[in-house]
């Protein structure tokens, strides 16, 4: 008797337990069900729990940032190295390093003995040419009143072309030195032509270096002074070569510095470099910057932000909607279906094809619509929801 109560008693606990595990369990498929082997249904509550997010996908460009470290250099375009193509000895100084010059003003002074032969060649040309161009003009007035001859009217014709031909020569000869007509002709009517030869700036800019003192005797391969304009400088940047077809064109672009932290200056690709660095497997990349106030200097470091992509437009989706198993790619969608009841959203495990990755977003060829809508975040969770019920399935 005692043995078949304590047998009915056990009966009763292992039904009531059984009960309690039961009613845990529907409890939990409120929450989650599996709807299909490639789908389940989550409450509101779950998916708020979950840290999902839904999202409709519409159609957008695919962009994206490279961020590229990069150094500053001087822009060629507004660099000068400053000399002489005579020789001879400094005879006065103007300017001193960290002046701004503009352009045309006059650094320094040489003078030279071939500098002051320049001159006299030059004035000679110039003085056979006026006097056989005047000849030339007397012939053919002398002709106009039928009393020269054409003989006469020939030669001097001759005469004055090659009087204008040495003249021209020796004129690009002064050009060529740096001199001018009126700084040649201002000191002729002196007894002695100073050899004196004006040096000027090509460029406005700075005079970052200076190079003679007085009395220095210059050569024709002297460099003088360097004068720079740092009003536009040149940003050069390191970019991988598995990035270098997502470049389109030459795109405008950012640099920042450690500097000025909180500003970014514009500029624009002029260059992508022909060869592969084949340590780094990085390729060149460089970029002209605005440079308003002259703040940016040569050699500061910084990061060049390059915008990529942009020419590819089409479904675009978060890099962590997707899920990858053997080899393939899925996303869950979010299902219309009017026989659940209201706080309820099916997901469905959907095989998508993918395109170009860039900046985190991906591309999906086949396998979405404009209109559908996806778990954009979350992911992992459905995952593992969606495998945690499908074995118990099993089970």
């Amino acid at each position: 008797m005692k043995a078949s109560i304590k047998l009915l008693i056990a009966v009763n606990v292992l039904a009531f337990v059984l009960l309690g595990c039961g009613g845990k369990e529907e409890a939990k498929k409120e929450e989650s069900q599996t709807h299909g082997k490639e789908e389940i249904i989550l409450s509101d509550k779950a998916i708020k729990e979950m840290g999902i997010e839904i999202q409709t996908i519409k159609n957008e460009n695919l962009t994206g940032l490279i961020k590229a470290a990069a150094k500053l250099i001087p822009n060629q375009d507004y660099e000068a190295q400053v000399g002489s193509l005579v020789q001879g000895r400094v005879w006065k100084v103007f300017v001193k390093e960290g002046d701004y010059v503009k352009e045309g003003q006059v650094l320094m002074q040489l003078e030279g003995l071939e500098i002051g032969e320049l001159k006299a060649v030059y004035l000679k040309a110039k003085s056979n040419l006026d006097y056989y161009k005047a000849v030339y003009e007397r012939q053919k007035t002398l002709i106009e009143q039928n009393i020269g001859s054409q003989k006469s009217l020939q030669e001097a014709k001759s005469d004055y072309e090659k009087a204008a031909a040495d003249f021209n020569a020796e004129d690009k000869r002064i050009h060529a030195v740096g001199l001018s007509h009126e700084e040649v002709l201002e000191n002729v009517a002196l007894e002695h032509l100073a050899g004196i030869l004006p040096i000027k700036s090509p460029i406005n800019g700075i005079v970052i270096e200076r190079n003679v003192v007085i009395g220095q005797l210059v050569e024709p391969n002297t460099n003088a002074f360097k004068i720079m304009n740092t009003s536009t400088l040149w940003a050069d940047g390191q970019i991988y070569e598995k990035d270098l077809t997502k470049l389109n064109g030459k795109p405008k672009i950012e640099f920042t510095t450690s500097a000025y932290p909180n500003e970014r200056f514009k500029g624009e690709i002029i260059l992508v470099g022909q060869t592969i660095d084949e340590h780094s497997r990085t390729i060149k990349v460089r970029a002209t910057l605005n440079n308003p106030g002259n703040r940016l200097k040569p050699q500061m470091f910084g990061e060049m932000f390059i915008p990529i992509g942009g020419s590819i437009k089409g479904i675009v989706v978060p890099g962590d909607a997707i899920i990858k198993e053997n080899g393939k790619s899925y996303l869950f969608t979010v299902q219309n279906d009017s026989t659940l009841p209201t706080g309820r959203q099916v997901f469905k495990k959907q095989l998508v094809e993918t395109g170009s990755e860039l900046d985190g977003k991906v591309e999906i060829k086949i396998g979405l619509n404009v209109g559908d809508k996806i778990a954009s975040k979350g992911v992992f969770f459905l995952k593992s929801e969606l495998l945690k019920e499908t074995l118990a399935e099993e089970e």
